[in-house]
């Protein structure tokens, strides 16, 4: 096993790599592919087209399931990943209510935008869906002087 191969940590991917741009390497901390699916199959169960679920109550629910799981991986790096999970919880949600409510596009876009033609997230009952994309990522802190040394003798004065 080589770094530059890579190897999976606690749910992240931990790997070598160039740098973009540069000749460079970096080790990267990426979102392991098997805690992608869970957090997407989790989002399956909940929002089958069949389910008579109330929408409130799975808001609620996907947004604690988002919430957690984004705050365990903020500090990879995981922008196109947090975008790509909005996304798929956006369209799942709106084909399970376009199925459960018989409706066309039309109703959709009337639900979801404003008059003036803006799009609004998903809401019900002033519950909004979560956007893992709004989480600031915050990766390699580094803390330089910040780090308390053990070693620095205590000067008292008398």
């Amino acid at each position: 096993m080589h770094l530059d191969d890579g190897f999976e940590f606690l749910g992240f991917r931990i790997q070598r790599r160039k740098k973009r741009g540069s000749n460079r390497w970096h080790v990267y901390t990426f979102i392991a592919d098997r805690c992608i699916r869970s957090v997407k199959a989790k989002v399956r169960a909940r929002t089958r087209r069949t389910s008579q679920a109330d929408l409130k109550d799975t808001l609620i629910w996907l947004n604690q399931i988002q919430r957690g799981w984004v705050n365990y991986f903020r500090h990879a790096i995981a922008p196109r990943t947090f975008d790509h999970v909005r996304q798929f919880t956006w369209w799942r949600v709106v084909r399970w209510q376009r199925t459960r409510r018989r409706w066309n596009w039309t109703d959709v876009r009337r639900w979801l935008t404003t008059p003036t033609g803006k799009w609004r997230p998903i809401h019900a009952d002033g519950i909004e869906l979560f956007n893992p994309a709004a989480v600031p990522i915050r990766r390699y802190r580094y803390r330089g002087q910040a780090i308390p040394n053990p070693f620095v003798a205590c000067t008292t004065t008398a």
